[in-house]
């Protein structure tokens, strides 16, 4: 029996014996790409097999932000937890974690940019630092400690406490994807 691989006026015919080669050969392909997708994605994100679980208690606000809400180091950390759940392979547990991610919002500002002749300024700006320990509990050379910062501008004539959530949103968005990069992906 012959198999017809191919289009157009030129056609490949294949004995049964090749075509059963050819199928085993794409069904090696796909296990391949089956096995190396449990170490990699196609986001690019690398965890180890080992790593299961994750840890993230409750952020400081540093006494360098005295501004900050006081709510902002658990909004910032429920924010991170759920990013890693969304993003990963990973569960969150509060018991013998392989992974914790802990620290402090040390910068929380609000400030003036861009002046205007007339001694006003057009926006303002909210500006938000972060600075993070990570402890891999199966390899302590993976171990870091890093400061992630981001900032919005808003029009100086809107009232901050109208923006303030929206802004520390779009912020915590960032520095999450930052965190979230530095610590899964090889780059």
């Amino acid at each position: 029996m012959k198999y017809v691989i191919g289009y157009g006026e030129k056609f490949r015919c294949l004995q049964k014996s090749q075509y059963v080669s050819f199928a085993g050969f794409l069904l090696i392909c796909f296990l391949t790409s089956q096995f190396l997708t449990g170490c990699y994605s196609f986001q690019g994100v690398s965890i180890p097999q080992e790593v299961k679980t994750f840890y993230i208690p409750e952020f400081d606000i540093s006494n360098r932000a005295l501004k900050a809400p006081r709510q902002l180091g658990v909004v910032f950390s429920d924010q991170l937890k759920q990013q890693i759940l969304r993003e990963s392979r990973l569960s969150f547990t509060e018991i013998d974690p392989n992974i914790e991610f802990s620290g402090e919002i040390t910068r929380f500002t609000v400030s003036s940019v861009a002046p205007q002749p007339d001694e006003t300024t057009a926006f303002s700006r909210l500006d938000i630092s972060v600075k993070v320990n990570y402890i891999d509990h199966f390899d302590e050379e993976k171990n870091w400690e890093k400061s992630f910062s981001d900032f919005r501008n808003f029009e100086s004539n809107q009232n901050f406490l109208d923006v303030q959530d929206g802004l520390i949103n779009q912020i915590f968005t960032q520095i999450g994807e930052d965190i979230f990069n530095q610590t899964f992906s090889n780059w």
